[in-house]
């Protein structure tokens, strides 16, 4: 099987029923249907490695597609690894390996200090540690081997 190829490191696909986006005053934008975000795709020069990092991770197995494609399915969406070297050939000059220093990869769980126990022998570079942030939720923050900043959170309970 050929791999996808994402053109986008975010790849937006729309289809099934989506609210129609509305105008503050609930009026329709005419725009049509939103669009969902199915797919992220991080571009690396050590496919396999990224993958060996995220399975144990997400508690999820890689599906592969050859040796230059491997895709997570969580609850919401996909996370999709590709090979910088495949990336380059099908579309030139359009992603860097290791470069990412803007995007977060934000994974809802259910116990933030739980999975930060579990993953003390998984995570080489932590961010920051367990932290309710002002925003109400409840994070850790670390790197993957590429150097993507993942932040595993959870909703804060009211008191």
């Amino acid at each position: 099987m050929a791999p996808r190829i994402w053109v986008f490191a975010i790849v937006l696909a729309t289809g099934g029923s989506f609210a129609t986006p509305q105008k503050p005053d609930g009026s329709s934008l005419g725009i049509g249907t939103a669009p969902t975000l199915a797919h992220t795709c991080l571009i690396t020069s050590d496919v396999k490695r990224l993958a060996d990092f995220y399975e144990p991770i997400l508690k999820l197995k890689a599906k592969w597609s050859g040796p230059d494609y491997a895709e997570l399915r969580t609850r919401a969406s996909i996370l999709a690894i590709f090979s910088e070297e495949a990336q380059e050939k099908y579309i030139p000059g359009s992603a860097d390996a290791a470069k990412n220093r803007s995007v977060i990869l934000e994974f809802e769980i259910a116990d933030v200090d739980a999975e930060y126990r579990r993953l003390q022998a998984l995570v080489k570079v932590w961010v920051k540690p367990p932290t309710t942030q002002p925003w109400g939720t409840r994070s850790i923050y670390f790197r993957d081997p590429d150097g993507n900043l993942v932040d595993f959170y959870m909703p804060v309970k009211a008191p």
